[in-house]
């Protein structure tokens, strides 16, 4: 059983910024916190600035491996500033990778699941005046990722992530977005999300969409 570590713990209301010379409403600009408290919804004091397509409870939290940063900073030639892709948890230990879709985990007495890959938007080239950043983390899945939450609570930054059950060691996050963002293993890769019950409902309608497209 893998336990994580968290690096950093956020949270933030959304509000208009000029981000690349653009306004743009959103929550990206997270403040670093000791202590938040959690529930079905999310942080209370945490928001979203398009609840179409962020937010709600199978999106409450988001996680962004600690790991990805050092990529990014030599990609990009700087050090990006955490949580550069406006995440509530950065952590280390838990690369998308070596995490899979339905894991539980317990954080202080806060109790999530990992439900979904992240699909984020151009809003992170936008805050980190990176023209490029969303193309190149699409091309490489290293998205980050949501959980639901089971059990409400408090979550210190001095806690450690417990994985307390992994239901299935098949579909790690990481291969689960490349079938999203990239029809990996095609329909055969889309049926093996199906089979998943704690995948996120809003990834099992864009699966289903495609396999039946597939059959029309």
């Amino acid at each position: 059983m893998e336990n994580g570590i968290i690096k950093s713990l956020h949270a933030g209301k959304p509000k208009h910024d000029i981000f690349s010379n653009i306004d743009i409403f959103s929550a990206m600009d997270k403040q670093a916190k000791d202590n938040v408290t959690v529930t079905k919804s999310g942080i209370i004091g945490d928001g979203v600035g398009n609840v179409k397509f962020h937010g709600g409870p199978d999106r409450a939290l988001c996680f962004y491996p600690f790991e990805h940063y050092s990529l990014w900073n030599e990609k990009f030639s700087k050090k990006l500033d955490i949580p550069a892709f406006g995440e509530n948890l950065t952590i280390a230990g838990m690369r998308e990778e070596t995490t899979y879709i339905g894991d539980i985990y317990q954080i202080g007495n806060v109790i999530v699941q990992i439900n979904q890959g992240r699909i984020p938007c151009s809003t992170i080239s936008h805050f980190n005046q990176e023209p490029k950043f969303l193309e190149l983390v699409l091309k490489t899945s290293f998205t980050g990722y949501f959980a639901r939450v089971l059990q409400e609570g408090t979550i210190n930054k001095q806690n450690e992530i417990v994985l307390i059950d992994r239901l299935q060691e098949k579909i790690s996050v990481h291969y689960a977005a490349e079938v999203i963002l990239h029809k990996r293993d095609g329909l055969e890769g889309a049926n093996a999300l199906l089979t998943l019950d704690s995948l996120a409902e809003d990834w099992k309608q864009r699966i289903l969409k495609r396999v039946q497209a597939a059959k029309d």
